[in-house]
């Protein structure tokens, strides 16, 4: 039988606005200084882990196998096995929901999953063009051979591009994320003024959780080499107005596109972690578990309208488990962009949708605004990417158990056409 799999605790540290240049923190910098807190609260020694399971997008070359590098950093020991996962927006998802399955199947009794994700560190990459001019001159011979391969270079070819632009465009659609949520708000009708409101509501929510210390516990602080400390997540506008974001100009569709700089997710730096365990962890260690994770859902569907995965794989998960929308007390469904936040919420209203593509007898129905992102998201906090699904949950948990509910969905959608989706309930 499979066993129940808790979820004992967890950290992260503030979401921070990517620099133009690399900031002040990699991605193992990330996770060791929000993994430190958390290990040192704990009643066991790093040690006593399994394994160590992190999700990771942008991983940098000094540090190949993040999850391996940040669990020695973290004193876990030469022994601990570690890895890292990948799967675009969900990587921080994915390690919980691999960590669930080693537990739940009786592989593990104690796993710490994260995500980590430095944006301002994403690479500046060579045009193929110029790349390959570098290979000819490497590859010439003698002194005739070497001026012959210098004359032939362009001003192009020295040019970098921004990995990051490339690593948000879809390779199979060749359309960028902002594009895609595009095409989901016109399939739903989805218009500027409300994609602004929402995002001014998103930052509102965020800045009165701050200002609540209903984060205090789950946002450690972090300390730069040069003695700088960041104790919140720096993308939040208080005072942010949808007379304010009205001014913005579209980004991905000009001049008619309803996706801006203001309605959008931040790209940010970030880490998260929650550990995991199994009962026989909990009464060996003398635990208190927050919540236990019921059931999680991984669905796929056009990449051209990946902003819907939300809906796809929270849907079979509520279907699989015989609950509703109106089942489920807290939602916690990643804010890529206000647009598709909006368009999965209207999907779900559909009836013609809900019957010919989630399987539905009609519309599934409306998700109470009061329970969605109840302290806001990544339109205020930031999206660090291989970070976000951890996150969700992390939070998800929190909430729930500050607003005393009982059952909870975390979900988001991911670039390529998939979505993700974990359902929570308090213990």
């Amino acid at each position: 039988m499979a066993r129940p799999v808790y979820i004992i605790d967890g950290s992260r540290t503030p979401f921070l606005k990517a620099r133009s240049g690399p900031g002040p923190f990699t991605p193992v910098d990330l996770a060791v200084q929000c993994g430190r807190p958390l290990l040192a609260r704990q009643p066991f020694a790093p040690d006593a882990f399994d394994q160590v399971i992190l999700g990771c997008v942008n991983v940098i070359a000094d540090e190949m196998n993040p999850a391996r590098v940040a669990a020695l950093r973290l004193g876990m020991g030469e022994a601990m096995v570690a890895f890292t996962v990948q799967i675009n927006c969900g990587s921080g998802m994915q390690s919980i929901d691999t960590g669930y399955r080693y537990i739940r199947e009786g592989n593990a009794d104690l796993i710490l999953a994260g995500g980590a994700e430095a944006l301002s560190y994403a690479p500046l990459v060579w045009p193929q063009q110029g790349v390959r001019w570098f290979a000819g001159l490497a590859t010439a011979k003698g002194i005739l051979g070497k001026m012959a391969a210098i004359a032939k270079a362009r001003p192009g070819y020295f040019k970098p591009v921004i990995g990051l632009e490339r690593g948000l465009t879809d390779p199979i659609t060749d359309l960028n994320m902002g594009q895609t949520a595009e095409k989901v708000g016109h399939l739903f009708g989805i218009t500027r003024a409300q994609s602004d409101a929402y995002a001014v509501e998103s930052h509102k929510r965020l800045a009165n959780a701050q200002a609540q210390g209903w984060l205090k516990g789950e946002v450690e602080t972090a300390f730069a080499r040069d003695g700088k400390f960041y104790d919140h997540d720096d993308g939040v506008r208080a005072d942010s107005s949808v007379d304010k974001l009205s001014t913005l100009k579209p980004v991905f569709e000009r001049p008619w596109g309803q996706v801006t700089a203001g309605n959008s997710s931040q790209i940010t730096d970030g880490a998260s972690w929650t550990i995991l365990a199994s009962e026989e962890a909990v009464a060996k260690h003398g635990l208190t578990p927050k919540a236990v994770i019921v059931d999680s859902q991984w669905s796929a569907l056009d990449p051209s309208i990946m902003g819907l995965g939300p809906v796809l794989s929270s849907t079979e998960l509520l279907k699989r488990n015989h609950l509703s929308l109106q089942d489920v007390d807290t939602w916690e469904l990643n804010e890529a962009f206000a647009t598709q936040v909006l368009g999965c919420l209207e999907a779900w209203k559909d009836d013609r949708f809900c019957r010919e593509v989630l399987g539905l007898d009609g519309a599934a129905g409306e998700i109470d605004r009061t329970k969605l992102n109840v302290d806001g998201g990544a339109i205020s906090l930031g999206h660090p990417v291989g970070t976000s699904g951890n996150r969700l949950v992390l939070h998800l948990v929190n909430a729930m158990k500050r607003l005393g509910t009982k059952r909870g969905i975390a979900t988001e959608c991911i670039g390529g056409g998939l979505g993700g989706a974990m359902l929570i309930e308090s213990v």
